[in-house]
């Protein structure tokens, strides 16, 4: 109910003004008859009529000029008070509403400021100035209260209005907050999206490449082994067929009809991954030092893929190279360090002619940047270099979180 009053109220405001112009008009006259017993009253009423007239017009502009309008109310009080007429709260009515506009649309010193002199103003009239002699608490008690609850009144709205001003501005401030932060989650994803996308198709085109390659140098001396190279290649594009799917597959929306998604890979698939490489011609040894922990999939998904980008480096760089990965548990750390020996044997299923095609050292591309921000993005840290011995070396270390154990688990 109050608030559709105050939705009223601001959406006509003449009509309001009006209203209340009227009423003050009707109760300037009705304030101007009363008189204390054994005082004399004025019996003429034009000049209460002219007063209320004056005093009615300067309450129409305290909208629009709030202290113009202060000072015609406070001027048209003090002439009706120097006539005889008694300060009541009727014959200050018009000051009143208008300090009251006052001090909402102005400022707390202004409206002190006009607030004092009003008073002051007031009560020098009514106590100097007044021919009946009314009693002097009605001439200073009096026309101080009735200035200062309008006030008080006019400033509790303003800053009420102030406070509802401030609310609405930190909900917009959130609201474009959380659209902010909304893209930059979007962008965020894309990013891991393009980073998934980008390790899926370098690693498997890496090794087709390395198996076509390798299989077209064969395919005279070896024919055999040169099928095999074909079925592995198969295998090669068949997988790399599956992770695109699973992986562009996050963009559907969630009420398109879709096969559903294989999990993500991590390092359970290591042996597969290590099948794939060796079918491409790269010797790959795995070592693994203290006990395996359980990793957090976010961990899981991480080591999988820097194994994964750095095997395909070398395969791209250093064709025919040894390479050795090693995972090494710790407490709270999974170390993963992944090494190419230039000078170590060629395999024998790699010709001699296409060890030696390929540089032995990897470019530092967009492989190495994945590698660290994968690395960064659950908390670890990533190294890579040349080794002094010959070769490159990948090294990091992703944090390992605690697992609840079986025993933790069923503690209520």
């Amino acid at each position: 109910m109050n608030i559709d009053i105050e939705r009223y109220i601001a959406d006509h405001p003449r009509v309001v003004d009006t209203v209340t112009v009227v009423t003050l008009f009707v109760l300037f006259l009705v304030g101007a008859r009363i008189s204390l017993p054994g005082t004399t009253q004025r019996e003429e009423l034009w000049p209460a009529v002219v007063i209320a007239v004056n005093a009615c017009a300067g309450v129409l502009l305290s909208r629009s000029h709030p202290r113009t309008a202060v000072v015609v109310t406070t001027v048209c009080a003090m002439t009706a008070s120097a006539l005889g007429y008694l300060l009541t709260v009727l014959i200050l009515a018009p000051a009143m509403v208008a300090v009251y506009w006052l001090a909402i649309l102005t400022d707390r010193r202004t409206t002190r400021f006009y607030c004092l002199g009003m008073i002051v103003m007031l009560v020098a009239t009514a106590t100097l100035l007044d021919p009946v002699d009314h009693p002097i608490v009605l001439k200073t008690i009096a026309p101080i209260a009735y200035v200062l609850v309008p006030v008080a009144s006019g400033s509790a709205r303003r800053m009420r209005r102030a406070y509802l001003d401030a609310v609405h501005a930190r909900a917009e401030h959130a609201e474009r907050n959380r659209e902010e932060e909304a893209r930059h989650r979007v962008t965020e994803e894309r990013m891991r999206i393009a980073r998934e996308l980008h390790d899926v198709v370098a690693h498997h085109l890496a090794l087709a490449n390395a198996q076509a390659t390798t299989a077209a140098h064969l395919a005279r001396s070896n024919p055999e082994q040169t099928r095999r190279m074909l079925n592995d290649l198969t295998g090669t594009t068949s997988s790399a067929l599956r992770e695109l799917k699973a992986t562009v597959g996050l963009l559907r929306h969630a009420d398109d009809v879709a096969a559903p998604l294989e999990p993500a890979p991590g390092l359970s698939r290591l042996p597969e991954l290590l099948d794939t490489v060796r079918s491409a011609g790269l010797g790959v040894t795995l070592t693994t030092v203290g006990r395996e922990r359980p990793l957090s999939p976010g961990v899981d998904l991480t080591a999988f893929r820097i194994v994964q980008e750095a095997l395909t480096n070398i395969t791209k760089h250093a064709a025919g190279a040894a390479a050795c990965v090693r995972l090494a548990y710790s407490a709270d750390r999974l170390a993963i360090t992944v090494t190419n020996n230039t000078t170590a044997a060629v395999p024998a299923t790699v010709p001699a002619g296409l060890s030696n095609s390929v540089a032995a050292v990897p470019t530092r591309g967009f492989g190495l940047i994945g590698m660290r921000e994968r690395a960064q993005s659950v908390g670890g840290n990533l190294e890579a270099g040349h080794r002094p011995e010959g070769g490159f070396e990948v090294s990091t270390a992703l944090p390992l979180y605690p697992q609840p154990s079986e025993e933790e688990e069923r503690t209520p």
